[in-house]
């Protein structure tokens, strides 16, 4: 199934099938007649001319129907999301100040030993255990702020011991329900807010998480440490946040029935009146949906939150492995792809002979782990009326009972779009005692199957079974329960269902802009899901979970972790050191690859895996201004009359640049360098300046080039010579081709600024107008 959110148990897999599906079609039932709940974005807060405006809309419209009022946003921007008929929202789009009206999008959650391996992959030797917070000595606490499905307060991830008092500067609250009392925040969650959509259920006006992914992103990223953590002994460890010393907001905008964009908007309003140091968001429009930046709720607010110096990390989505799939591509937003880790949760298939093939799934069947039981491929079992393709696949109604009962079940993967957990479901149904799945897509990213034995194994072992049952008159297998094997490699590989870019704004800036650990990450979970608990056993108190969900979290940790010992850097500047300090190798000093084991490209991995040591000091720091933003906005077509509107930062005498256009946002100072629209005669030149960080004072730095093929690529200085901390030196880089050919394929280089303390590391992609992804 595309889009697939994040791997759970069968329930959960079934209920998310259907959320993900009323994500695209209940806002569309509800406005089929134009009448619904539309957003009316109004440009910045901090213009009093706006907020008067707004207010005039509200008091001359609304007048008699304030319940039609949904919600009202004044701190970081000016607006307000109502229930309008389709003629009153075309109305309102023509009164001045007005930027945009549009329809509420309803948008979905994209979905520990994890920060044991990025630490492993690093070059600085250092301890066991998270990162130490910065803000352990009282200097700077800072406050991380997630959008997401609501927390579970009495997870042990959650406990405040060891906190100081919570920071003066906090303006939040902690909403109170029928289930959720002030009690419930500490001094670890500070914050806790829900959000009310008209047609949500009464039962979720709650910061109760009932789903599981806001606990176990909050966690991921500032959870308390927990000895002895595991999925029913699956994944055992210590169970800890990136970022253990921070605090956290709740802001509850997702139920059952998805994530309102009207929610997530006033979550963004909040968040910035609150003084959140940084946003996490692991949601998002589907990628098909190609949202422009106006209509976009989370490109909104994050804008916003970005002006008032809060950094936004957010998930890139779950539509990978196809190219163009990347979502929250907005340059201000940190977007964040998904890779494995070293840990493989490894359930393995015995052969007759005693002959092992490796297989990944997380299982608890109670089945002999001698090869006892008759093996049978799904072809060989199909049902009367089933076509032999759908018998491969393992597909609903596609199998035999008597062919079936007793027996394991070779299953495939044969048209790209069938999953493990069907076929498990059909073989169970039919009386079967095992499921071999062959995909190898998903062989890397270990599902949960409850205590039905499945795995899944790749199409190069599964040769090896399909040349045992045809040579064999009665072949025989067993799957061996889940084991956790460390120190697996290669590590890490990007997931298949990572969103790949380029960009669907733009391919001059390079989108995802860095990878994290996304597949199968144990962190905390509701404490009463008893749709991911084995019979006769209580709920877990944590999940094994994979998706980009899962790997925005570790990057806002580290974010967290560079602003409690920054607490001056901006948005921009953490988001570079982050990016420039990124790691390129894998734990076999090889490459990192992709799910199918081709060299990965930076649409794929962004600027490479995150760094949770190296990206504390980087060195040198690209900060991409106010003033960036703003000719991005003109370069992407926006007047001047409409930037004004938008953003609180713009100069009395600014004018967009003469002859604005999309190859220009090339020219913004982003820590990647993305030439777009490229023409084989041509030389395009783009500049970037750089902040020293270094804090050493007089530092040299010199450039050195990955060229891609019939390319050339130069660096004028190529020496940067500081005399100062903070001080600001510019280059520039100019690209030409060898020859006049037109560009077939978008390329990929790096340019790196280093000495001998540090690499500054920024990925190079060139594209034309014509030229393919891969």
């Amino acid at each position: 199934m595309k889009g697939l959110s994040f791997f759970l148990s069968p329930f959960s897999l079934m209920f998310l099938c259907i959320l993900c599906i009323s994500l695209t079609t209940e806002t569309e039932a509800g406005m089929k007649n134009g009448e619904g709940v539309y957003i009316v974005y109004m440009g910045s807060a901090s213009s009093a001319a706006n907020a008067y405006r707004a207010q005039i809309l509200i008091n001359t419209m609304f007048k008699r129907r304030a319940n039609d009022i949904v919600h009202t946003y004044k701190h970081g921007f000016t607006g307000f999301a109502a229930r309008l008929s389709a003629e009153e929202a075309k109305v309102i789009a023509k009164k001045p100040g007005v930027v945009s009206v549009f329809p509420d999008p309803n948008y979905q959650i994209h979905t520990t030993h994890s920060w044991d391996f990025l630490k492993y992959q690093t070059a600085v030797k250092i301890d066991s255990g998270p990162p130490s917070s910065p803000a352990s000595d009282g200097s700077y606490d800072s406050i991380i702020g997630i959008l997401d499905t609501g927390i579970w307060p009495e997870s042990e991830s959650f406990n405040d011991k060891d906190m100081g008092p919570i920071p003066s500067r906090w303006k939040g609250t902690c909403m109170e329900a029928k289930d959720f009392n002030s009690s419930n925040c500490n001094r670890k969650i500070i914050g806790a807010r829900f959000y009310k959509s008209p047609d949500d259920d009464p039962e979720y006006f709650t910061t109760r998480d009932v789903i599981g992914h806001g606990t176990h992103t909050s966690s991921t990223a500032a959870g308390s440490a927990v000895d002895n953590a595991s999925y029913y002994g699956v994944a055992s460890g210590t169970a800890k946040g990136g970022s253990p010393n921070a605090r956290i907001a709740m802001y509850k905008v997702c139920n059952p029935g998805g994530c309102a964009g009207s929610s997530i908007l006033a979550a963004f309003d909040d968040a910035i009146g609150d003084g959140v140091d940084v946003l996490s968001l692991s949601l998002g429009a589907p990628s098909y949906a190609r949202i422009e930046l106006n209509t976009d709720p989370i490109a909104i607010g994050a804008f916003h939150a970005v002006e008032q110096g809060i950094l936004v990390v957010c998930s890139a989505g779950n539509d990978g492995p196809n190219g163009g799939t990347v979502v929250n591509t907005a340059p201000w937003i940190m977007t964040v792809a998904a890779n494995t880790i070293d840990r493989d949760l490894e359930s393995d298939v015995v052969l007759g002979g005693s002959k092992v093939i490796k297989g990944e799934g997380i299982h608890f069947g109670n089945v002999s782990k001698s090869p006892v039981y008759p093996l049978i491929h799904g072809k060989s079992a199909k049902s009367a009326d089933a076509s032999e393709g759908s018998a491969r696949t393992c597909d609903y109604g596609s199998l035999d009972q008597e062919k079936v009962k007793g027996k394991i079940v070779l299953c495939e993967n044969l048209d790209g779009s069938s999953y493990a957990s069907s076929a498990r479901d059909e073989v169970k149904g039919k009386g079967g005692i095992g499921c071999i799945f062959v995909d190898d897509r998903t062989r890397a990213v270990a599902s949960a199957y409850g205590t039905f034995p499945t795995t899944v194994i790749d199409t190069k072992d599964a040769a090896d079974i399909f040349s045992y049952i045809n040579s064999t008159k009665d072949p025989v297998a067993t799957i061996l329960p889940t084991v956790t094997v460390e120190k697996f490699t290669p590590a890490p590989s990007i997931a298949y269902f990572s969103s790949r870019g380029p960009s669907s704004i733009t391919r001059s800036i390079l989108k995802p802009d860095i990878t994290a650990p996304g597949v199968a990450i144990l962190a905390a979970w509701t404490g009463k899901d008893t749709s991911i608990s084995l019979e006769g056993k209580p709920p877990s108190q944590f999940n094994v979970i994979s998706g980009t969900s899962m790997a925005a979290p570790h990057v806002t940790a580290v974010a967290s972790l560079i602003k409690s010992l920054h607490p001056t850097w901006s948005p921009s500047a953490i988001r570079s050191a982050i990016m420039t300090t990124a790691t390129q190798t894998n734990n076999d000093k090889g490459i990192i690859t992709t799910e199918t084991g081709a060299t990965a490209t930076p649409y794929d991995t962004g600027a490479g895996e995150l760094s949770t040591t190296a990206s504390m000091q980087p060195g040198l720091v690209y900060e991409t201004t106010a003033t960036d933003y703003l000719n991005f906005l003109c370069y992407y077509g926006y007047n001047v009359s409409t930037i004004k509107t938008i953003s609180k930062s713009v100069p009395a005498n600014f004018t967009c640049p003469a002859d604005s256009k999309l190859d220009l946002i090339s020219t913004i100072n982003y820590p990647s360098i993305g030439i777009s629209g490229y023409k084989g005669n041509e030389n395009r030149t783009v500049s970037r300046t750089v902040t020293n960080v270094g804090g050493d004072g007089v530092a040299v730095y010199t450039a050195s080039v990955e060229t891609p093929p019939g390319f050339s690529i130069q660096v004028t200085p190529e020496k940067l010579q500081f005399t100062k901390d903070g001080e600001k030196l510019t280059y520039q880089v100019t690209v030409s081709a060898a020859d006049a050919a037109s560009l077939k394929k978008d390329v990929f280089g790096a340019l790196t600024w280093s000495n001998a303390k540090y690499k500054v590391r920024s990925p190079i992609v060139i594209s034309s107008e014509t030229s393919t992804t891969n």
